[in-house]
């Protein structure tokens, strides 16, 4: 029994050691940082270069949802015209993807 215990306890040769048994934590990195962290980075890049590009009169969506024309920009905001008056909204309430898909031909 004894024998059996100090057996079961000696390390088995050719373990791999060193990078060997970091390699495929490196790899799951990897692949998480391509698959995952990247085209957020670039959703994100992309996003905001669609919001510095924006001007006076152009029609744009809310994330609320409100369809809108717009009458002002300043560094931090827009003022929206819509159907029953003006409203003002943060440059991040700016919807990219609903706005590409409502009006197509304002930004190619």
């Amino acid at each position: 029994m004894n024998t059996l215990f100090t057996l079961l306890q000696t390390p088995a040769t050719g373990s791999p050691g060193g990078i060997g048994s970091f390699l495929p934590m490196l790899l799951i990195m990897v692949v998480f940082f391509f698959f995952m962290i990247w085209p957020q980075m670039r959703k994100q890049k992309k996003a905001k270069a669609y919001l510095a590009e924006l001007k006076k009169g152009d029609h744009v969506i809310t994330t609320g949802g409100f369809h809108a024309k717009i009458a002002q920009v300043t560094d931090t905001h827009f003022i929206l015209e819509v159907e029953e008056g003006k409203i003002k909204a943060e440059k991040a309430a700016i919807s990219m993807e609903m706005t590409m898909a409502a009006y197509p031909q304002a930004k190619a």
